[in-house]
């Protein structure tokens, strides 16, 4: 009899009878291992959560206190115009160095060493150098032709070029800085090939390392000239606001840690040298050489005041790999660099444990772990275990002030927060599995995929050629890994209006569309935002 009730004779009813089995399977397995297991989950989620509420706190309280006591650059270091020396000339000015590395950059190489080029300063006390790994002939030899018209010009102007593309961008640039006319150079302004520096840029930052020997870096603001092209730049600018308004200014104003962005910034090259270089061993090379330039005392200053012009991934394609890049790379920096940290002698235990704890610790592995796993995994499945609880401290209102503080970055887009936490929630599959990758050091763990530029000239080209020729392709478009937390969550939503108590349908409904809508490549890349 019992075995007729688990596998029925015949195949009438089969439909009812394969639920009726799940369910008595279900039931068995629920109370011995799905809930103790759960349980532990959500204590672990719930203890990342209070751990990156705590840090979101400090943050807004510091960045507010810096607000109202007006802890300005030039309050907190001595910043003084370079003036003209009749006695010495132009050799008074520091010799820069200003690097552009770039990779098929057939979009925005003009823009970028356009901008350069038109830097005000002493024209004998500056030289540009392009370090083109490009693999396209065609591209190469317009970038060639373009640094060839602006020395024509009597802009001191270097192209260089390498036989392979060992290290990427740190190769490039190491290998940059090995050119005998850069032993002549005090300071490298670096920026990517689709930033645009303002004229001022170095007369705004090159006097705070002049007259403030322990600083090594001037880091300085993003901003972003395709902010309004379609939705997802909107979602993206949100979260990069938080980024430079609060993060790289907190680090900043308690001179704790905050890392290099890899552009539209100056170092000193002596720290450079100091710190052992530029190594390729991690996706973030920039973050690499910070982390090992303040690890041996040198300090850094963060100028949200000073904005450099640049482009945002307009493809969702190119967006996932640069979120993969820039989550993989820092996991497995930290994974390499812990023991280092541990052992340096020359910083404050204060410095050690707000870079291991705060910078490494809570903002790239915590925030991108317990976004994921809870809010898409754990919380999900409470809706299938109710004997499993989550406090609605928890639940809702850590989360509900974690988001709007994230969301002060950007006031105006204010209104698409709803749009913006679901893009987040999504995206949050992508970072935890890179972090997980850097972590571990697996397969992906060194992929260096360049992150696609438009230009402004060919964004509307573009646009209308992807309008007039709409192309499907299987790899581009369909996304699996959203596809099934797409069917996971619309699963967990059906089961809670059936067998549920909380009614948190809505919720997963909702979450579950936004994982389709993007497993499906429709984020948008030209939906008016």
């Amino acid at each position: 009899m019992e075995r007729a009730t688990v596998l029925p004779e015949t195949f009438s009813g089969v439909h009812d009878d394969m639920t009726e089995q799940f369910l008595i399977i279900w039931g068995q397995i629920k109370a011995p291992l799905i809930v103790p297991l759960l349980n532990i989950a959500v204590v672990l989620c719930l203890a990342m959560s209070a751990m990156l509420f705590i840090e979101r706190v400090y943050m807004a309280v510091v960045i507010t206190l810096v607000k109202i006591f007006g802890r300005k650059p030039d309050k907190r270091y001595k910043w003084e115009p370079l003036k003209d020396d009749l006695e010495h000339g132009n050799s008074a000015y520091p010799m820069v160095l200003v690097q552009i590395p770039m990779f098929n950059e057939r979009e925005v190489y003009q823009l970028s060493i356009g901008a350069a080029c038109g830097l005000s300063w002493p024209s004998d006390r500056i030289i540009v150098q392009v370090l083109d790994d490009s693999t396209d002939s065609t591209t190469k030899n317009m970038v060639e032709m373009e640094c060839q018209r602006w020395a024509s010009k009597g802009i001191n102007i270097k192209y260089e070029i390498r036989d392979n593309r060992n290290g990427y961008k740190a190769g490039a640039l190491k290998e940059g800085l090995k050119r005998s006319y850069v032993k002549q150079c005090d300071y490298v302004a670096i920026f990517d090939a689709d930033f645009q520096p303002e004229p001022d840029f170095l007369w705004r930052t090159i006097p705070f390392l002049v007259h403030n020997p322990e600083l090594a870096l001037v880091q300085a603001r993003w901003k972003f000239v395709n902010a309004n092209e379609c939705l997802m730049t909107r979602m993206q600018e949100m979260s990069l606001d938080y980024h430079f308004t609060v993060e790289q200014e907190v680090g900043s104003s308690t001179y704790a840690f905050f890392g290099f962005n890899g552009t539209a910034g100056v170092w000193r090259i002596a720290a450079i040298e100091e710190a052992g270089g530029w190594k390729d061993r991690t996706t973030v090379e920039d973050m690499d050489l910070a982390v090992r330039a303040s690890l041996k005392g040198w300090k850094f200053l963060y100028l949200g005041s000073l904005e450099v012009k640049n482009e945002l991934p307009s493809t969702f394609k190119a967006y996932r790999y640069q979120q993969h890049r820039w989550s993989c790379g820092p996991a497995n920096l930290f994974r390499k660099m812990l023991s280092e940290i541990i052992r340096n002698k020359k910083v404050s235990l204060w410095k050690k444990v707000h870079v291991i704890y705060s910078f490494f610790f809570i903002r790239k592995i915590v925030a991108h772990i317990v976004t994921f796993v809870f809010y898409c995994i754990v919380l999900p499945a409470t809706m299938l275990v109710p004997e499993v609880e989550i406090p609605k401290w928890g639940a809702v209102y850590i989360p509900a002030i974690i988001t709007l503080l994230n969301a002060v970055g950007t006031p105006r887009s204010l209104h698409l927060l709803v749009f913006w936490i679901l893009f987040e929630n999504v995206m949050s599959l992508h970072r935890a599995k890179a972090t997980m990758i850097g972590l571990l050091e697996a397969g992906r763990v060194n992929e260096w995929i360049v992150t696609e530029k438009l230009g402004d000239a060919l964004r509307l080209k573009s646009a209308l050629k992807a309008f007039k020729k709409p192309r499907f392709r299987i790899g581009d478009r369909i996304h699996l890994l959203e596809l099934a937390t797409g069917c996971y969550l619309f699963f967990c939503g059906c089961y809670d209006i059936a067998f549920g108590k909380n009614h948190f349908f809505i919720y997963l409904f909702v979450q579950a569309t936004a994982f389709f809508v993007m497993g499906f490549g429709y984020v948008g890349t030209f939906v008016p935002a």
